[in-house]
Parts: structure tokens; sequence; C-alpha cells
């Protein structure tokens, strides 16, 4: 059992004001980069016009039964995961075709969705496979 409290929804809504802002959602790749400096441009940049992302959609790779190719995606599917944190997108939709294998892919993507919560982020997968 967490020691946190639970967030209290309503109640933050009940304080929240309107704002002239316009969510938007990126394909990661129409991002440059995911170092820090260049979502931080990035993120001024957005601001400046009145733009907010919200949704950050990355396609994924696993159609080989590697375990090693696996983690690289994982790791490169993480790096936009934490992006999408950094930019305050509160979704990262992962689109993947193909799956060679479900036993090493799942636990991959169930632990990057593990990470995404803990940072704030919702994972979507959108795969030929759950994460149940």
């Amino acid at each position: 059992m967490s020691t946190t409290p639970s967030p209290d929804i309503e109640r933050a809504i009940d304080g929240c004001q309107q704002t002239d802002v316009t969510p938007v959602h990126l394909n990661a790749d129409s991002l440059d980069s995911t170092a820090p400096e260049y979502l931080r441009d990035l993120k001024h940049e957005f601001a400046e016009e009145g733009f907010q992302p919200s949704e950050l959609t990355v396609t994924g790779c696993f159609d080989a039964d590697c375990s090693l190719a696996t983690q690289e995606e994982i790791d490169r599917i993480r790096g936009y995961v934490r992006a999408a944190s950094f930019l305050g997108a509160a979704r990262v939709t992962i689109s993947v075709d193909e799956v060679a294998n479900d036993q090493k892919v799942r636990p991959a993507l169930k632990a990057c969705a593990e990470r995404a919560r803990r940072d704030g982020v919702t994972v979507e997968l959108d795969a030929p496979i759950t994460l149940e």
C-alpha cells in the first residue's frame, strides 16, 4: 500500500481556470531529437505559439525474435516516454504492427508503461498484443 495520498481529481478540476492553449498531438518521427536541450527549446516554442503537446505517438518495431533487439527498441521508446513527460504530454501511444515473440515484448512494454506511469504519462498500446 502506498503512503502517498491519491489525487483528488474533482478538487483539482474545481480549481481550474480556462486557458487559451491549443492541445497538439505529436508524432515521434517529427521530433529531431529527444535530447533535453532540444526538448527545452521545443517546449519554449510551443508555449510561445500557444500550443501544448497532449499526446505523442511512437511506432515500435518488434519483428525480430531477439532479446537484444527488443531491449534496444524498448530503450528507444523509453526515450520518447521521457520526451513526452518533459514536454508535458499526458499520453504516449505505442503503435506496433507485428510482434515476433510476445513473451519477450509484453514484459518489456509493461515495464515501459510502468515507468511512464511513474513519470505521469499514460501509455496506450495499439498492437496485436495487450499489456495483460
